[in-house]
């Protein structure tokens, strides 16, 4: 398949304002996200938890609220994100998974996991720490005054080029546009 298969064309790409609509919900925003952190097709029933568990800080949630939520996903978000060909939604076996078009929207969301951190928090802080660096070899502080200026620009350059290479590769399939 190539790159161009794999590409959806100009007329199944979904409206800007559709995707913002899509993402100005949570409960929306948490399904796709906890859809993308599933390995397979999830049940409504799990998915209603998770997010009730979200929402209120306790798990098990109260049942009060994972009802709530559930009703919500099954008479609204869900028929509205299947609609648009987000996710999968068989409402007879009450399961749900992710559809190609999902990654329309992704782009927009930096999910991050928990114990992660986000590209531009990496960025800022190899930022700072070339930074910091360079102004102790200038002021002769430290054991990184040994190596010199020179040594240390090229190393944070290098390390700047590589993250960026990686940080590309990593998320060439989130184009938001064809080239």
């Amino acid at each position: 398949m190539t790159v161009q298969d794999q590409t959806p064309d100009r007329e199944d790409r979904l409206d800007p304002g559709e995707i913002h609509n899509v993402l100005r919900n949570d409960r929306r925003r948490r399904a796709i996200q906890r859809l993308r952190e599933s390995d397979g097709p999830i049940s409504v029933d799990a998915l209603a938890e998770h997010i009730a568990a979200a929402e209120t800080g306790e798990s098990p949630p109260p049942r009060d609220v994972r009802k709530s939520v559930y009703v919500s996903l099954h008479q609204t978000h869900l028929p509205k994100l299947d609609d648009l060909g987000i996710v999968e939604y068989d409402q007879r076996d009450q399961q749900l998974e992710l559809r190609d078009r999902a990654e329309q929207v992704e782009v927009y969301m930096e999910v991050v996991a928990e114990d992660d951190i986000s590209w531009a928090t990496y960025y800022l802080g190899v930022s700072l720490l070339g930074l910091v660096t360079l102004s102790a070899v200038r002021f002769d502080l430290l054991f990184v005054s040994s190596f010199g200026i020179a040594f240390w620009s090229w190393y944070f350059l290098a390390l700047f080029a590589l993250s960026a290479s990686y940080h590309a590769y990593s998320e060439r399939d989130h184009r938001l546009f064809d080239s």
